[in-house]
């Protein structure tokens, strides 16, 4: 936690009014697509995360496909990650819990990433948007992340600016 607060504005400086603007607008931006994201899947009653799941390949592909084929697991994986999807964005958006929001966020997209990781000569039934090595939108989203946690924005405007000190 040292290195974190070493790196962090929050140590008694201000950001400059263009700095917190970015930080804000990319809080709320990857919060609205966890959002919608979390929200899709909710309106949709047949979503299920099993043909994500079983799509996975690499190193943790056993893990993905354990999780696809026991159905209490795959009830518990689909609830997680449509409530995990709904409480990170709406922390992102809102600026509440700010840190546990980013941290859950990254934790999830990891978890995507190790899923359907960009490496050549994989390929999965639902084909990119583009063309990827080693580096997708899933790593670039979880270091956008990264860059909110060490620069948290929610505790200047947002929800947790109303806890003070404690939800930093």
């Amino acid at each position: 936690m040292n290195l974190v607060k070493s790196l962090s504005i929050e140590n008694g400086k201000e950001y400059k009014p263009l700095q917190l603007f970015t930080l804000v607008l990319l809080r709320v931006l990857i919060g609205w697509h966890f959002f919608y994201e979390g929200i899709a899947k909710l309106m949709n009653p047949d979503w299920t995360s099993s043909a994500y799941l079983l799509d996975s390949k690499g190193m943790f592909s056993e893990i993905f496909y354990w999780m696809a084929n026991s159905k209490t697991v795959l009830e518990v994986v689909d609830f997680m990650n449509i409530w995990g999807l709904i409480g990170i964005g709406l922390g992102l958006i809102l600026g509440f819990m700010t840190r546990i929001a980013t941290v859950a966020g990254i934790f999830l997209l990891i978890f995507y990433f190790l899923s359907h990781p960009p490496i050549p000569g994989l390929f999965y039934i639902m084909p990119d948007e583009g063309s990827y090595l080693l580096v997708n939108k899933t790593l670039i989203e979880i270091f956008a992340l990264l860059v909110l946690f060490v620069f948290p924005s929610g505790n200047r405007i947002g929800i947790d600016s109303f806890f003070g000190k404690q939800s930093r």
